[in-house]
């Protein structure tokens, strides 16, 4: 054991974190050292647990075979994952290979690494963190986080697996298990934050660009924080799940002692109880969820802000104008939205749920208590989705997705039935409350049900109402203002113009794009017919294959094509710049890299092998560009259509010369 090695290679670990860890260990107790001849012969004895248990049956045995897996199926793999630090030698092994720039260990047996550290030389690689050691015990929300959304571990998302080093660690299968699963789950979070569909981007496109006379002309998201902020110290947010409705007496009790935001599918339930919400929040884009607004209700909707993501149905501000409720329409962080330069009406991030935006525009409103009712994002005992006075029924969700179980509210021990969306939901959360906290927002889950959510304070929900609600506040609170008429006229027309000059880059792009995809389409045939015509007059050799034909002439089309694609690539990178189109590609984009790794690491052991890897590498591209031209094309329509409300709107205003001008 060398103490000066130990501490070398301590220093030149990164993980802080683990560091403090491995400095409380003085010795070796749970296993004992076992070398052999070989110096990289490094066995360990687990002295605890009775009987022989071995880290390796064979420490070089096994060493020579996992070596000559992972150069042979995995050697182009950028990252790679194990369960278990061993010996160490195997990482230090793979990461002469170029390839592997990074290798991810969790280790739950702190001592082994504690040992290792005294015996091998990791410096260089701790230190260019091309090893990274976890700490599998202390794992939480910001490392899966941090890991699972950073390059290349994202871009690399859809081929990771997790590797055992070794049969001993076998015995933590549970472990295993769990930083599997988390690791899977928060990949899935990473890429669905850059959208899922297209359609659902082109869809909030058409309806945001719908929308914008309706958003101008009421009041602004900045009138909202300014007039609003600090008003009440504690938010209560209600949501939908099973358990509300044992919640609502004591909500109904103590409405006019905090500052209520409630779900759009929460509205209707409320207000059947003779509960007044202040907000209503809505983030969805579908005419179902717009069906939540077309019943008023007399003597509830007065003094409710209706605050909606600009992107929802049209038939949403049609309900509420119809009865004279006062909305207003926010604005994401989205491309487009910051192309117009609307900045009055956002920028607000919603998350992906009406409960999470409910959660963000709190804290945004400087509350410093929130509380969190109806927030199961679970099912019930009974297998229910919802209350039963929900509008679609309590069942609504009850079969529509599989099944996945996570921790249950109130016992770290039992679990509840959950699914991939709302657990998507729920680590939202779990973000969001880490990062108000250190603004000094303390969150309070009181559902009494559900789903445990990391970094709330879990209590009752009537406890937590006695303590913090003890005076009446002042509402309705202070009424919001639209913007003067000039600066609406101002406005509309800015948004119109550049309405105009996105609808006339879009039909220069997707020809741009249609150009370059013929003739490379053309370039891929010609290459295609000479294989398949010199292969054709070969073919009475039976022994002729690839390497019979001209390679020099197949390599330098090969590298025109591969050339001409990487220069379409960076234009395409490019358009992160051009607000108005990176929206609809963004989710194409992201998706079909993730997929281009699959190609990227397969490994060609023969030249035809290497040939074929290039084929379909242009291939895919051929096709990628072919989907993004539909896109613009698509976009360029759905502006020209969905402009029209915007036009009418200047017209009605009397500035139809300013129209023609754009």
């Amino acid at each position: 054991m060398n103490p000066s090695l130990f501490l070398k290679n301590l220093n030149a670990l990164n993980n802080t974190f683990l560091k403090e860890e491995l400095k409380k260990i003085k010795s070796n107790l749970k296993f004992e050292l076992i070398q052999g001849k070989d110096n990289l012969d490094i066995n360990l004895k687990e002295t605890t647990g009775g009987g022989d248990c071995y880290l390796y049956t064979n420490p070089l045995t096994e060493l020579n075979s996992l070596l000559n897996t992972y150069n042979d199926k995995y050697f182009l793999y950028p990252v790679l994952y194990f369960y278990g630090f061993g010996n160490g030698i195997l990482f230090k092994a793979l990461l002469q290979n170029k390839n592997h720039k990074h290798i991810v260990v969790f280790e739950k047996e702190l001592e082994i690494i504690y040992i290792m550290f005294h015996l091998i030389d990791f410096c260089h690689e701790l230190k260019n963190n091309s090893l990274i050691i976890l700490n599998a015990n202390t794992l939480n929300l910001n490392d899966y986080n941090e890991l699972c959304s950073s390059n290349p571990f994202f871009s690399f998302s859809r081929v990771y697996f997790l590797e055992l080093s070794s049969d001993y660690y076998e015995k933590y299968k549970e472990d295993i298990l769990n930083i599997n699963q988390n690791m899977m789950s928060h990949f899935k979070k990473a890429i669905f934050s850059y959208g899922n569909d297209p359609l659902d981007a082109l869809q909030g496109i058409e309806q945001f660009t719908y929308n914008l006379p309706k958003m101008i002309t009421n009041p602004t998201f900045k009138e909202l924080l300014t007039k609003r902020s600090n008003l009440s110290d504690t938010a209560i947010i209600v949501s939908t799940g099973p358990s509300l409705t044992k919640q609502l007496p004591i909500l109904k009790e103590y409405q006019n002692k905090a500052t209520i935001f409630c779900a759009d599918s929460a509205y209707a339930i409320l207000a059947k109880h003779g509960i007044k919400p202040d907000y209503v929040c809505m983030l969805e884009r579908t005419d179902f969820t717009a069906e939540f607004f077309k019943e008023a209700y007399e003597g509830i909707d007065g003094g409710i802000t209706f605050i909606l993501k600009s992107v929802v149905h049209p038939s949403t501000t049609s309900y509420l104008e119809n009865t004279k409720r006062s909305f207003m329409l926010v604005s994401s962080k989205a491309h487009f939205m910051q192309y117009l330069s609307l900045n009055q009406f956002g920028y607000m991030p919603t998350g992906h749920s009406v409960a999470n935006m409910n959660y963000i525009l709190a804290s945004l409103l400087k509350h410093k208590n929130i509380i969190l009712i109806g927030q199961d994002l679970a099912y019930d005992e009974k297998g229910n989705s919802h209350p039963s006075d929900y509008k679609h029924s309590a069942n609504f969700e009850s079969f529509s997705y599989e099944y996945i179980k996570v921790r249950a509210y109130g016992n770290k021990d039992s679990f509840v039935k959950t699914h991939f969306i709302w657990n998507l939901f729920r680590q939202e959360f779990e973000s969001d409350i880490q990062f108000t906290k250190e603004q000094g927002i303390t969150t309070y889950n009181c559902t009494e049900g559900g789903a445990r959510i990391e970094g709330s304070l879990e209590k009752p929900f009537k406890e937590v109402c006695e303590e913090l609600l003890i005076k009446d506040l002042n509402k309705p609170f202070k009424k919001l203002n639209s913007l003067n008429k000039n600066k609406q006229d101002e406005l509309l027309l800015k948004a119109y113009a550049k309405i105009i000059k996105a609808i006339k880059h879009s039909n220069t792009f997707k020809n741009d794009c249609l150009k370059e995809y013929e003739e490379l389409n053309e370039l891929y045939l010609s290459l295609a017919n000479l294989i398949s015509s010199k292969k054709n007059n070969q073919s009475l050799n039976s022994n002729s294959n690839l390497n019979d034909i001209n390679e020099e002439e197949i390599n330098q089309m090969l590298n025109v094509l591969i050339q001409r694609i990487d220069k379409i690539k960076t234009k395409i990178e490019n358009l992160k710049n051009l607000n108005f189109f990176y929206d609809i590609l963004q989710a194409t984009l992201i998706q079909f890299e993730l997929n281009l790794a699959r190609i990227y690491v397969l490994k060609a052991k023969t030249k035809e092998d290497s040939f074929n890897k290039s084929l379909i590498w242009i291939k895919e591209h051929l096709e990628w560009l072919k989907m993004i031209y539909a896109h613009i094309n698509a976009l360029e329509l759905a502006l020209i259509k969905n402009i029209k409300p915007l036009e009418e709107e200047l017209y009605k205003r009397g500035l139809e010369k300013w129209i023609k001008i754009s």
